[in-house]
């Protein structure tokens, strides 16, 4: 870390430059508009912050223009989060200037006289509230596809017709900064440590499995996606890399609407509803959707050496070849509600359930020897893995406002709970007769994750510029696994329960978090805004298997997390901003549950309820500005973890070899879980956008050098660094006023792994669009990755043990139609709504192994992070 102190002074530095102080100067925590251009010698600028007449409160994202003599638009944007706009770059002369904001009636001021090189301060521009009937809503202009702000990246994801027909997964591997598997594991900053939640609140499918929950999401139902690179002390501790806030779409508007959306293709197809009804005090939305995949298809090859310790040449190569095939389909239905007491009480509440089915086999799973004596395969097996899960999540939240403006308290109540089953039935094969099946193995493995959360949040304005916040938090999890094995004669003979106690258990683990927080926000002077924050939290654990006398001992721990945000807009609107803190990160099941998991006959994974919680500090200098139309933004940062969670590989024990050594080949190796590593990453990311009448481009980059270690002494001591590389490209193109035309495509490269490498992979589509009955309909044709019929990645791992590279097929090719349709009319309401979520941003994720995409590929995922 020492190394980066010069580039912090020098960065400080810039902070407290001699820039005057502008007289709409930002608020705290928020972050206005970016000015259209750069200030110069010869321009003045405008600033001032839009309120609500009577309550002074501020208003968020006000459209503000300004218009010269002939009514043509000199410069415009929109307000920021605490309504403060600063709008630079203006001709000097006499202007008028138009607020406006849906819901409200537009404010003018007229004959404002911007002096070259000087600035004019229209302190607060009032507007009061109006509900107007609209007959039909038309949208005449659209959201940037990407928006950065002072602590996230926004990703309109309602904008982008290129994802329609997938699911979040495929949403997610077009925001900025993010990458996405093939699988559907999401990595932020190349950190597999985050926390997904969705409309700001935690669900508990996503702390057993954020690909699962991905899964589960229609594209059509998310309207747009947060990336949260530097939490505050706010969010909970947990979530090293960061957070993910996925918003689905809702209306706070009056009336009723129904909109649907449905796609059909050659891989995929789906079906989804959003409604929403308000009158009075009284609000409910809908929304429903699902979505099909089939028709995936792959194939994959492993090469397996595995190495004598005490004589490198003593060495036994097998190689295990399959076809794949899957079928996939999953859904959540949510349904909202929210209720006015009066203008400062307001309840929410919500109530969603989401469920997932994946089926995933291997047909002729078959190995054999390197060279083969007899050219006879040494085994054959056709594994059936069956994934189901269902989560429910209820969460109810009281609001109060108080009459001085960003004064307000809340309580919020969540209960999550996900079930999940994850079984596979490996039949196995006479290697002679494949027509023959010798006998049938079965491994059971149902689990559940149950979350209940409470948290109060009390923030309060301190003078004109500085808000304190602080507030309570506590989650208990209770989490059970049970697993079983079963054996079966034949190809009809009934599965019986193995004896074994090893392999037929259940485990119990139960978690409480308390914590606590505060937050000091003040606005400096030059345009300067400083957040620092501190929280504690203090974790208790319990631990059991429920069928044997063993228990489990696991220390309570308290952790002191600290943060801090800095961020200074200059006069011509350009953006400075530096952030910290330290964040923890937890084990989820998949690393705890000691269950011996082993579909494929070469690994065994076994998890570690003795796990600790990794520590990670993050770094981050950003600059953000604009260049005639074009947005830039700049961001380095800098993450380093100890007591990392990595695999550690090695020959079975001699307890597992007992238990199912039978199940398993000669050669087989077993993976399990320590907190020995040592994680660093040094990188950036460059953004840039131009979003013109009919042509839009958005581009981005993310490198950053990974430094891996385990810390482990002897031969098992490993570590490996290099550079990794990602970048994205969106466009869209008007062809005319009912025609439009998208493209995307993103590449990750190379991935450095602890003892080797995984090659990249691409993703492109192209859509064209044409909308319909005054634009409330639209349908549509995409094609995905239409030039190549398949993503081939290979895989290789290096030990003093083991030498294995692997090649997986997924054949992308897809085409399919689009349709949506809206329907409804719908009133202004008379006031921006505010709510408050809960944010459960814990709990490490052992995403599923790359060998699982069509069930178990070996030597991949856990594998390739071996010690």
């Amino acid at each position: 870390m020492k190394q980066k102190v010069p580039a912090t002074a020098v960065f400080l530095a810039a902070l407290m430059g001699s820039t005057q102080l502008a007289s709409g100067q930002q608020a705290p925590g928020t972050r206005p508009m970016a000015a259209p251009a750069a200030a110069r010698t010869t321009t003045g600028r405008i600033t001032g912050t839009v309120t609500e007449a009577g309550t002074g409160k501020p208003v968020s994202y006000a459209t503000v223009a300004v218009l010269d003599g002939a009514g043509k638009v000199v410069n415009g944007g929109v307000a920021g989060d605490d309504g403060t706009f600063i709008l630079a770059g203006i001709p000097a002369g006499s202007y008028k200037v138009q607020v406006s904001f849906v819901g409200y009636k537009n404010e003018e001021r007229p004959g404002v006289a911007v002096p070259a090189g000087g600035a004019v301060d229209l302190g607060k521009v009032a507007l009061e509230t109006s509900a107007q009937k609209l007959g039909e809503v038309v949208v005449v202009a659209q959201k940037p596809l990407i928006e950065e702000r002072v602590d996230r990246t926004v990703y309109n994801a309602e904008n982008d017709q290129t994802a329609r027909g997938g699911d979040a997964s495929d949403v997610l591997r077009r925001v900025p900064l993010l990458s996405v598997d093939l699988d559907g594991n999401v990595s932020l900053r190349g950190s597999s440590n985050i926390r997904v939640l969705i409309n700001n609140k935690p669900s508990a499918i996503a702390a057993s499995s954020i690909a699962d929950a991905l899964r589960q999401i229609p594209a059509e139902q998310i309207k747009t996606v947060e990336v949260i690179t530097s939490p505050s002390a706010k969010y909970d501790a947990e979530g090293t890399g960061g957070i993910i806030n996925i918003i689905t779409k809702t209306n706070t508007l009056r009336g009723g609407t129904l909109g649907v959306d449905m796609s059909a293709g050659t891989r995929n197809a789906s079906l989804s509803l959003n409604s929403s009804y308000r009158t009075g005090k009284m609000g409910f939305s809908l929304n429903a959707g699902g979505r099909a995949g089939y028709n995936i298809v792959g194939g994959f090859e492993n090469e397996q050496t595995i190495i004598n310790p005490a004589n490198s040449l003593d060495r036994r190569t097998t190689r295990q070849t399959a076809d794949n095939r899957q079928n996939q389909g999953g859904g959540r239905t949510a349904l909202g509600w929210d209720y006015d007491i009066n203008k400062q009480n307001s309840l929410q509440a919500s109530l969603s359930y989401g469920l997932r089915a994946s089926d995933s086999r291997q047909d002729r799973l078959t190995r054999v020897a390197v060279p083969s004596p007899t050219g006879q395969p040494l085994d054959v097996r056709d594994v059936y893995v069956q994934d189901r899960s269902g989560t429910v999540d209820a969460s109810l939240g009281f609001t109060h406002l108080f009459a001085k403006p960003q004064q307000e308290f809340s309580l919020l109540t969540l209960y999550s709970r996900n079930d999940r089953t994850n079984d596979f039935t490996n039949s196995i094969l006479d290697p002679g007769n494949l027509n023959t099946t010798l006998g049938r193995l079965r491994n059971e493995n149902p689990s559940a994750n149950e979350e209940f959360t409470v948290q109060a949040d009390y923030q309060s304005p301190v003078g004109k510029t500085q808000v304190l916040e602080f507030g309570a938090k506590n989650i208990l999890r209770r989490v059970s696994s049970d697993f079983a094995l079963f054996t079966a004669p034949g190809a009809e003979g009934g599965f019986v329960r193995d004896p074994n106690a090893a392999l037929n258990n259940g485990f119990n683990y139960d978690q409480n978090v308390t914590a606590a927080y505060t937050t000091y926000t003040v606005g400096l002077p030059k345009n300067i805004t400083l957040k620092p924050g501190l929280r504690y939290e203090y974790t208790t654990i319990g631990a059991d298997f429920r069928n044997s006398s063993e228990t489990v001992s696991i220390p309570s721990y308290g952790a002191l997390v600290p943060s801090v945000n800095l961020s200074r807009r200059l006069t011509n609107g350009n953006v400075l901003k530096a952030a910290y803190n330290r964040r923890l990160q937890r084990p989820s099941l998949q690393f705890l549950n000691p269950a011996p998991q082993f579909s494929n006959i070469l690994l065994v994974s076994v998890g570690n309820p003795e796990l600790k919680p990794e520590f990670t500090d993050n770094f981050e200098l950003g600059y953000s500005t604009l260049i005639k139309k074009v947005n830039l933004n700049f961001t380095a940062f800098a993450r380093n973890t100890s007591g990392s969670i990595q695999s550690v590989r090695e020959p079975l024990t001699d307890a597992l070899r007992a238990a199912i050594g039978a199940q398993l080949a000669p050669d087989a190796q077993q993976i399990s879980f320590r907190n020995i590593g040592q994680e660093n990453a040094y990188g950036g990311n460059f953004f840039a956008s131009i979003n013109g009448k009919k042509l839009s481009l958005n581009t981005g980059v993310d490198v950053f050098y990974a430094a891996l270690r385990n810390n482990v002494s002897g031969i098992f001591n490993a570590s490996n660094q290099g550079f990794v590389a990602s970048g994205r490209l969106f466009g869209s193109y008007k062809i005319t006023d009912l025609w439009g035309l998208q493209g995307f495509g993103f590449y990750r490269g190379r991935q450095v792994l602890l003892q080797g490498e995984q090659s990249g992979f691409g993703f492109y589509g192209l859509s064209v669009r044409r909308e319909f009955a005054n634009k409330k309909g639209s349908f549509g044709f995409g094609a995905n990755n239409f030039i190549t019929n398949s993503i081939n990645i290979r895989n290789e791992i290096r030990t003093p043990l083991l030498e294995q590279i692997s090649t997986s097929e997924r054949r992308q090719l897809s085409v399919q139609v689009n349709f949506s349709y809206r329907i409804g009319q719908l009133s202004a309401d008379q006031r921006p709504r505010r709510s408050r979520g809960i944010n459960n941003d814990d709990l490490k994720e052992k995403h599923p192994p790359h060998w699982r995409v069509f069930g178990h590929w070996p030597g991949h995922g856990a594998a390739a992070q071996q010690a």
